[in-house]
């Protein structure tokens, strides 16, 4: 992925060190428990993350029915998959989009970094960014080219604004020669930076 900013070498080691300190700190006063940091960690790498949404995308590409009901009232069409966490941190109001062949749908959070956090899990560094969100409203093709998803003239590019009242996540179009995949092969080729509308899903080997 093409980077959109420059940043200093050393921009995340420097952050992580700022992140340890505070830690031992809250630690030291007793903010924080010696876990409570993995216990978050832990958290969204098994609870709630893009595992989440990419199972919620496989099975709505493959069940238009269920892709109806997504578009139509998403949380509740979430919660028929039965995924724990889904009303936790960032999951209250969530709503889904679909990309197709005349309209692609592009994520940003103008205000600061609102994210549905249960099906996409954290938001990247890129996403918080002040130049992103600026760029991704004023110029969004741009934005897109540079991510390496160049839209043609002829697709209609939509801007979803995330926010405390909704947080928006895409449905990418499917892949060609996917259709020998079962739900789980799908749920497998589908990123974050595709549920937010930066990337593209890219077809599988051939069968």
């Amino acid at each position: 992925m093409t980077p959109l900013f420059d940043y200093d070498e050393n921009r995340e080691a420097a952050s992580a060190a700022k992140v340890r300190a505070l830690e031992a700190l809250l630690i030291k006063k007793g903010v924080l428990g010696s876990d409570s940091v993995d216990a978050v960690l832990s958290h969204f790498e098994t609870v709630a993350g893009p595992f989440n949404g990419a199972r919620i995308v496989a099975r709505a590409w493959l069940d238009s029915d269920y892709k109806r009901r997504l578009l139509e009232d998403t949380p509740k069409a979430i919660a028929e998959l039965h995924f724990p966490g889904m009303d936790g941190a960032e999951g209250e109001h969530m709503k889904a989009v679909a990309n197709s062949e005349s309209v692609h749908n592009l994520v940003i959070c103008t205000l600061c970094s609102c994210y549905p956090w249960p099906v996409l899990g954290l938001p990247p560094y890129w996403y918080k960014d002040p130049v992103f969100r600026a760029r991704g409203v004023r110029e969004p093709r741009a934005v897109l080219r540079e991510f390496g998803v160049p839209i043609s003239a002829e697709k209609e590019v939509k801007i979803w604004d995330s926010s405390a009242q909704i947080r928006w996540f895409v449905i990418p179009e499917r892949p060609a020669n996917s259709e020998h995949l079962n739900e789980a092969q799908l749920a497998a080729l589908i990123t974050p930076e595709a549920m937010m509308g930066v990337a593209l899903v890219p077809a599988p080997p051939a069968a």
